[in-house]
């Protein structure tokens, strides 16, 4: 609110429900996020709500998500979310989390707290974000700055009011810079909550109080080691025993007295064959499935195990209900759940 594009902010990301349809509209923006690490985003607690912090996440690194990703931005699937374990919802008491990709990306991260920056009251502070503005010209999902100014700190938050700039909905997770002595920016805070209005105040969790016994051990835990994946054109003939086998993120599920079968979110037990770009290229009923966030192989067209029972109502049809997705219905729910559920009172509220 009240603020201008923000070009240069790189490490400034935006948090996403992962697709899982090619031709699926324009991705569902959570919330904004900061790069820490080639691997590794700091975002807030409360982003993950929706899903879990066992759910399907996806991060989109560029300027602009929405209405349609920009050609010099890039998703990258996230492999591991881990919530703070002081997390409190209601108050927003480290409401942070951290988020691992499946792989690195060559992007410049974030630079951490050190010494003596610290949120000052009084100091002028800069909230990043991918949030929603006051121009309905300008939707949510563009990397955007405003300016704050430092109202209160306390041992592990700090409040910030509008110098003009607000963060708001949608921006949530998004970094908070400070400058140091030489002017470079220092990420000191995670935008958490503020108003109704996005205009009075601003919540912030601080980062130099999360450095010692939450950023650094994560940082200094190894990459997940990856196991004997599985072929997605056979899934429906061979067992897993944990995630890292199943293909591209799939999910091992296991059912009692079975064997585990790699699963993608939304979808029935399946084999992925060969590559699309939309579910006509399928045949009839097909899917075209996103195992990967981008690449030319990242979409396959997807068949179930096991193929849905006929409809009653129209026989040779394949049924409606079931297990099968249905995309525009649940993107649907997840819309007025993620709309209704940021806002739960006015003086904390989830931005």
């Amino acid at each position: 609110m009240g603020g201008t594009d923000a070009p240069e902010d790189v490490a400034t990301v935006a948090l996403l429900a992962r697709r899982t349809r090619c031709s699926e509209p324009s991705p569902l923006l959570l919330c904004s996020g900061v790069l820490i690490a080639p691997d590794v985003v700091l975002t807030a607690a409360h982003c993950l709500d929706l899903f879990g912090p066992e759910g399907s996440h996806e991060v989109f690194l560029g300027r602009e998500l929405l209405p349609r990703p920009s050609e010099e931005g890039r998703f990258v699937r996230v492999a591991r979310a881990v919530v703070h374990p002081r997390y409190e919802s209601k108050t927003h008491a480290y409401d942070v989390a951290l988020l691992r990709f499946a792989s690195p990306v060559h992007v410049s991260p974030a630079q951490l707290p050190s010494g003596d920056v610290v949120p000052m009251t009084g100091e002028l502070v800069r909230a990043v974000g991918h949030g929603d503005t006051k121009d309905v010209d300008e939707p949510s999902g563009q990397r955007r700055q405003g300016t704050m100014r430092v109202a209160d700190v306390e041992p592990a938050s700090f409040r910030a009011g509008p110098a003009p700039g607000m963060s708001c909905v949608g921006d949530s997770g998004g970094p908070v810079f400070a400058r140091d002595d030489t002017g470079r920016d220092v990420l000191v805070g995670i935008t958490v909550s503020g108003d109704v209005a996005c205009r009075e105040e601003a919540v912030n969790v601080r980062v130099d109080a999360l450095m010692v016994d939450f950023i650094e051990p994560f940082l200094a835990q190894p990459a997940p080691a990856q196991g004997t994946t599985l072929s997605p054109e056979a899934l429906c003939l061979e067992d897993c025993e944990n995630d890292a086998q199943c293909p591209s993120g799939l999910t091992c599920v296991v059912t009692e007295g079975t064997g585990g079968r790699c699963l993608l979110p939304a979808l029935r037990e399946g084999d992925f064959g060969a590559t699309c770009t939309e579910d006509t290229a399928c045949g009839v009923g097909g899917l075209c499935a996103r195992l990967e966030p981008e690449g030319t192989d990242a979409c396959r067209c997807f068949t179930p195990c096991t193929p849905p029972p006929p409809d009653p109502e129209s026989p040779g049809a394949p049924s409606a209900g079931g297990c099968s997705s249905t995309p525009g219905l649940a993107l649907l729910g997840v819309l007025l759940l993620a709309r209704i559920g940021r806002r739960p009172r006015r003086a904390e509220i989830p931005v």
